[in-house]
């Protein structure tokens, strides 16, 4: 079944203070309880996915050496899940090794990225720190407001007329990896997406009366406008993005026995 929104990487998940696009849950074990109870997903009873798993002796070992005993109660399935999901961490990218001092690491044109993304493309003004996300909630412009793909994001968590269309910043490690793209997972194009910031994103404007009564009309965010990057400009940008995903973690499958 196919859901209305995109999934979003479990990677540095322990890095966010609120969780899901739109920040209605505030712990990693509030947040596993979404994907088990949805219908589109696990669709699983959590009243009684204890006794579903206490009926499976490989568990019951498990949770005796995690908890101390062997009878599985729902928290405990809440926090080996929240605790694991903290252990899903990105690893090493290019970009670190030049943070580093490795002024090798990256080749002239994800330096010109690097550049472009603290400067003229204005990325960092919402992904900053290590992870690059400021753990906020913004409106870019992709609200779609009474039309198709219509979501109002942590509007209907806060139910604040200044949060419509506000969604999570997601974090850019390993961004290359993580497609598609957007809180919806319409955009799967990297370089796609940032024409789409170069040309300002959408910027909706009230068409008549009514809309310019109606509190709930979006507003995209200030920290948004049009960035005039040239075409070269734009290749650099997205050659930056590769340069802070890392290579994926591989290991030689075993041969299967004879």
């Amino acid at each position: 079944m196919k859901t209305k929104r995109n999934a979003p990487s479990l990677q540095n998940i322990w890095y966010f203070k609120k969780y899901f696009w739109d920040g209605r849950a505030a712990s990693l074990e509030e947040q596993a309880i979404g994907p088990l109870l949805a219908e589109g997903e696990m669709n699983e009873n959590l009243e009684q996915l204890p006794n579903e798993l206490n009926k499976i002796k490989g568990y019951q070992a498990y949770f005796k050496k995690a908890f101390g005993k062997e009878s599985i109660n729902k928290e405990q399935i809440l926090k080996a899940l929240a605790i694991y999901q903290q252990t899903i961490v990105s690893r090493k990218s290019r970009f670190d090794d030049f943070v580093k001092g490795n002024s090798q690491a990256l080749n002239d044109k994800e330096v010109m990225g690097l550049h472009l993304f603290r400067t003229k493309a204005r990325c960092i003004n919402c992904h900053n720190g290590p992870l690059f996300s400021d753990n906020q909630f913004h409106n870019v412009g992709l609200t779609y407001y009474g039309r198709e793909y219509e979501d109002l994001g942590l509007y209907n968590v806060s139910h604040k007329a200044e949060d419509i269309g506000k969604f999570k910043t997601p974090i850019l490690r390993d961004v290359i990896r993580t497609r598609p793209w957007m809180h919806n997972g319409l955009f799967d194009d990297i370089e796609g997406v940032i024409t789409m910031y170069n040309n300002g994103m959408p910027q909706p404007k009230p068409k008549d009366e009514k809309q310019q009564k109606d509190p709930l009309f979006p507003k995209t965010s200030p920290i948004i406008r049009k960035l005039n990057l040239t075409k070269q400009e734009q290749e650099a940008l997205v050659a930056f993005l590769g340069a802070i995903t890392s290579a994926p973690f591989r290991v030689q499958a075993p041969e299967l026995p004879q």
